[in-house]
Protein backbone atom coordinates (compact mmCIF):
# COMPACT_ATOMS: atom_id res chain seq x y z
CA UNK A 1 0.00 0.00 0.00
CA UNK A 2 1.40 3.36 -1.05
CA UNK A 3 1.36 5.97 1.71
CA UNK A 4 0.91 9.72 1.27
CA UNK A 5 -1.40 12.66 1.70
CA UNK A 6 -4.65 12.50 -0.30
CA UNK A 7 -6.13 15.47 -2.11
CA UNK A 8 -9.15 15.58 -4.41
CA UNK A 9 -9.66 18.28 -7.03
CA UNK A 10 -13.29 18.62 -8.01
CA UNK A 11 -16.40 20.68 -8.65
CA UNK A 12 -19.48 20.23 -6.48
CA UNK A 13 -22.08 19.35 -9.19
CA UNK A 14 -19.99 16.73 -10.99
CA UNK A 15 -21.27 13.14 -10.66
CA UNK A 16 -17.73 11.98 -11.37
CA UNK A 17 -16.43 13.90 -8.36
CA UNK A 18 -19.35 12.88 -6.16
CA UNK A 19 -18.69 9.16 -6.66
CA UNK A 20 -15.05 9.55 -5.66
CA UNK A 21 -16.11 11.41 -2.51
CA UNK A 22 -18.54 8.60 -1.72
CA UNK A 23 -15.88 5.90 -1.86
CA UNK A 24 -13.28 7.94 0.05
CA UNK A 25 -15.87 8.48 2.78
CA UNK A 26 -17.01 4.86 2.77
CA UNK A 27 -13.39 3.73 3.09
CA UNK A 28 -12.91 6.15 5.97
CA UNK A 29 -9.97 7.83 4.25
CA UNK A 30 -9.03 11.38 5.25
CA UNK A 31 -8.47 13.74 2.36
CA UNK A 32 -8.36 17.42 1.46
CA UNK A 33 -11.02 18.52 -1.00
CA UNK A 34 -10.07 21.45 -3.23
CA UNK A 35 -12.98 22.98 -5.18
CA UNK A 36 -12.08 24.04 -8.71
CA UNK A 37 -13.42 26.92 -10.82
CA UNK A 38 -14.00 25.30 -14.19
CA UNK A 39 -14.33 28.68 -15.89
CA UNK A 40 -10.84 29.61 -14.73
CA UNK A 41 -8.88 26.39 -14.42
CA UNK A 42 -6.23 26.57 -11.74
CA UNK A 43 -2.52 25.96 -12.18
CA UNK A 44 -2.98 23.09 -9.73
CA UNK A 45 -5.51 21.37 -12.00
CA UNK A 46 -3.48 21.99 -15.16
CA UNK A 47 -0.37 20.65 -13.44
CA UNK A 48 -1.98 17.45 -12.21
CA UNK A 49 -4.19 16.72 -15.24
CA UNK A 50 -2.43 18.33 -18.21
CA UNK A 51 -4.01 15.89 -20.69
CA UNK A 52 -7.76 16.37 -20.15
CA UNK A 53 -7.63 19.39 -17.83
CA UNK A 54 -10.76 18.10 -16.06
CA UNK A 55 -11.88 16.97 -12.64
CA UNK A 56 -11.79 14.77 -10.70
CA UNK A 57 -8.11 14.39 -9.98
CA UNK A 58 -6.90 12.37 -7.01
CA UNK A 59 -3.48 13.43 -5.78
CA UNK A 60 -1.91 10.76 -3.62
CA UNK A 61 1.53 11.78 -2.46
CA UNK A 62 3.45 12.34 -5.69
CA UNK A 63 0.93 10.42 -7.80
CA UNK A 64 -1.84 11.89 -9.98
CA UNK A 65 -4.84 9.71 -10.83
CA UNK A 66 -7.46 11.01 -13.27
CA UNK A 67 -10.88 9.82 -14.50
CA UNK A 68 -13.39 8.84 -11.83
CA UNK A 69 -13.75 5.12 -12.62
CA UNK A 70 -9.98 4.74 -12.70
CA UNK A 71 -9.75 6.58 -9.38
CA UNK A 72 -12.29 4.25 -7.76
CA UNK A 73 -10.29 1.21 -8.85
CA UNK A 74 -7.06 2.81 -7.59
CA UNK A 75 -8.60 3.48 -4.19
CA UNK A 76 -9.84 -0.10 -3.97
CA UNK A 77 -6.48 -1.57 -5.00
CA UNK A 78 -4.36 0.68 -2.81
CA UNK A 79 -6.49 0.35 0.33
CA UNK A 80 -7.95 -3.17 0.01
CA UNK A 81 -8.15 -3.74 3.76
CA UNK A 82 -9.45 -0.28 4.65
CA UNK A 83 -13.23 -0.27 4.76
CA UNK A 84 -15.38 -2.40 2.41
CA UNK A 85 -14.16 -3.43 -1.03
CA UNK A 86 -15.38 -1.28 -3.91
CA UNK A 87 -15.22 -3.84 -6.72
CA UNK A 88 -16.18 -7.51 -6.53
CA UNK A 89 -13.34 -9.94 -5.80
CA UNK A 90 -14.42 -12.44 -8.45
CA UNK A 91 -12.78 -11.58 -11.83
CA UNK A 92 -15.96 -12.15 -13.84
CA UNK A 93 -18.07 -10.05 -11.48
CA UNK A 94 -15.42 -7.31 -11.59
CA UNK A 95 -15.54 -7.35 -15.39
CA UNK A 96 -19.34 -7.09 -15.38
CA UNK A 97 -19.25 -4.20 -12.90
CA UNK A 98 -16.73 -2.34 -15.06
CA UNK A 99 -18.85 -2.94 -18.16
CA UNK A 100 -21.99 -1.47 -16.62
CA UNK A 101 -20.11 1.44 -15.06
CA UNK A 102 -18.85 2.33 -18.52
CA UNK A 103 -22.39 2.02 -19.83
CA UNK A 104 -23.68 4.45 -17.19
CA UNK A 105 -21.12 7.07 -18.19
CA UNK A 106 -21.28 6.47 -21.94
CA UNK A 107 -25.03 6.01 -22.40
CA UNK A 108 -27.12 7.02 -19.40
CA UNK A 109 -25.30 10.21 -18.44
CA UNK A 110 -25.09 11.45 -22.01
CA UNK A 111 -28.79 10.70 -22.52
CA UNK A 112 -30.18 12.66 -19.58
CA UNK A 113 -27.71 15.50 -20.11
CA UNK A 114 -28.84 15.47 -23.73
CA UNK A 115 -32.39 16.24 -22.56
CA UNK A 116 -31.15 19.48 -21.03
CA UNK A 117 -29.06 20.32 -24.08
CA UNK A 118 -31.90 19.74 -26.57
CA UNK A 119 -32.99 22.78 -28.53
CA UNK A 120 -36.07 21.19 -30.16
CA UNK A 121 -38.95 19.11 -28.80
CA UNK A 122 -38.05 16.34 -31.23
CA UNK A 123 -34.48 16.13 -29.95
CA UNK A 124 -35.71 16.28 -26.36
CA UNK A 125 -38.17 13.41 -26.93
CA UNK A 126 -35.39 11.32 -28.48
CA UNK A 127 -33.12 11.83 -25.47
CA UNK A 128 -35.96 11.05 -23.05
CA UNK A 129 -36.52 7.77 -24.91
CA UNK A 130 -32.77 7.04 -24.77
CA UNK A 131 -32.76 7.66 -21.02
CA UNK A 132 -35.72 5.32 -20.47
CA UNK A 133 -34.02 2.64 -22.56
CA UNK A 134 -30.77 2.98 -20.60
CA UNK A 135 -32.55 2.78 -17.24
CA UNK A 136 -34.49 -0.31 -18.34
CA UNK A 137 -31.24 -2.05 -19.24
CA UNK A 138 -29.82 -1.06 -15.85
CA UNK A 139 -32.92 -2.59 -14.25
CA UNK A 140 -31.83 -5.91 -15.70
CA UNK A 141 -28.22 -5.31 -14.65
CA UNK A 142 -29.33 -4.65 -11.09
CA UNK A 143 -31.31 -7.87 -10.97
CA UNK A 144 -28.28 -9.85 -12.13
CA UNK A 145 -25.56 -8.07 -10.14
CA UNK A 146 -27.46 -7.79 -6.85
CA UNK A 147 -28.56 -11.46 -6.83
CA UNK A 148 -31.61 -10.51 -4.78
CA UNK A 149 -29.72 -8.32 -2.30
CA UNK A 150 -30.15 -4.61 -1.58
CA UNK A 151 -27.42 -3.12 -3.76
CA UNK A 152 -25.53 -3.71 -6.97
CA UNK A 153 -22.61 -4.60 -4.70
CA UNK A 154 -24.68 -7.04 -2.63
CA UNK A 155 -25.26 -6.22 1.01
CA UNK A 156 -23.34 -2.94 0.87
CA UNK A 157 -22.87 -0.24 -1.75
CA UNK A 158 -20.06 -0.76 -4.22
CA UNK A 159 -18.65 0.31 -7.55
CA UNK A 160 -21.87 0.30 -9.57
CA UNK A 161 -23.91 1.77 -6.73
CA UNK A 162 -21.80 4.91 -6.50
CA UNK A 163 -21.40 5.15 -10.28
CA UNK A 164 -25.16 5.30 -10.76
CA UNK A 165 -25.97 6.86 -7.38
CA UNK A 166 -23.75 9.87 -8.10
CA UNK A 167 -26.12 10.72 -10.99
CA UNK A 168 -29.35 10.68 -8.96
CA UNK A 169 -29.47 14.39 -8.08
CA UNK A 170 -28.97 15.23 -11.77
CA UNK A 171 -31.64 12.77 -12.90
CA UNK A 172 -34.14 14.29 -10.46
CA UNK A 173 -33.14 17.82 -11.47
CA UNK A 174 -33.55 16.88 -15.14
CA UNK A 175 -37.06 15.63 -14.39
CA UNK A 176 -37.92 18.99 -12.82
CA UNK A 177 -36.43 21.05 -15.63
CA UNK A 178 -37.80 18.99 -18.51
CA UNK A 179 -41.13 17.89 -17.02
CA UNK A 180 -40.34 14.30 -18.05
CA UNK A 181 -40.61 11.35 -15.68
CA UNK A 182 -37.39 9.42 -16.05
CA UNK A 183 -37.38 7.12 -13.02
CA UNK A 184 -40.73 5.40 -13.44
CA UNK A 185 -41.59 2.61 -11.00
CA UNK A 186 -43.88 1.01 -13.58
CA UNK A 187 -40.87 0.55 -15.88
CA UNK A 188 -37.98 0.08 -13.45
CA UNK A 189 -39.49 -1.13 -10.14
CA UNK A 190 -36.28 -2.76 -8.90
CA UNK A 191 -34.25 0.37 -9.58
CA UNK A 192 -36.82 2.52 -7.79
CA UNK A 193 -36.50 0.38 -4.67
CA UNK A 194 -32.73 0.57 -5.00
CA UNK A 195 -32.93 4.38 -5.23
CA UNK A 196 -34.83 4.53 -1.94
CA UNK A 197 -32.29 2.30 -0.20
CA UNK A 198 -29.32 4.15 -1.69
CA UNK A 199 -30.62 7.59 -0.71
CA UNK A 200 -31.11 6.35 2.86
CA UNK A 201 -27.40 5.52 3.24
CA UNK A 202 -24.98 7.85 5.01
CA UNK A 203 -22.86 7.75 1.88
CA UNK A 204 -25.62 9.40 -0.15
CA UNK A 205 -26.78 11.76 2.60
CA UNK A 206 -23.26 13.08 3.16
CA UNK A 207 -22.23 13.61 -0.45
CA UNK A 208 -25.15 14.13 -2.84
CA UNK A 209 -25.93 17.80 -3.51
CA UNK A 210 -29.44 19.18 -3.01
CA UNK A 211 -31.64 18.61 -6.04
CA UNK A 212 -32.77 22.26 -5.90
CA UNK A 213 -29.18 23.47 -6.17
CA UNK A 214 -28.47 21.11 -9.07
CA UNK A 215 -31.69 22.21 -10.79
CA UNK A 216 -30.60 25.86 -10.59
CA UNK A 217 -27.16 24.96 -11.93
CA UNK A 218 -28.76 23.00 -14.78
CA UNK A 219 -31.01 25.92 -15.71
CA UNK A 220 -28.00 28.24 -15.64
CA UNK A 221 -26.17 25.87 -17.98
CA UNK A 222 -29.09 25.95 -20.39
CA UNK A 223 -28.89 29.74 -20.47
CA UNK A 224 -25.13 29.51 -21.03
CA UNK A 225 -25.75 26.91 -23.77
CA UNK A 226 -23.62 24.40 -21.88
CA UNK A 227 -20.39 26.32 -22.40
CA UNK A 228 -19.30 25.22 -18.92
CA UNK A 229 -20.47 21.70 -18.05
CA UNK A 230 -19.33 19.53 -15.17
CA UNK A 231 -15.64 20.24 -15.22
Amino acid sequence: MVQGEIKLLGTWPSPSVIRVKMILDQKGLSYEYIEQDILNKSELLLKHNPIYKKVPVLIHGDRDICESLVILQYIDDNWPKTGPRVLPVDPYERAIARFWAGYIDDKLLSSFVGILKSTTEEAKAEKIADTHAALELLEGAFKKCSAGKDFFGGDIIGYLDVTLGSCLAWIKATERISGAKLLDETKVPLLMEWVKRFLATDCAKNTLPDVERVEKYGRDLQVARWNVGFG
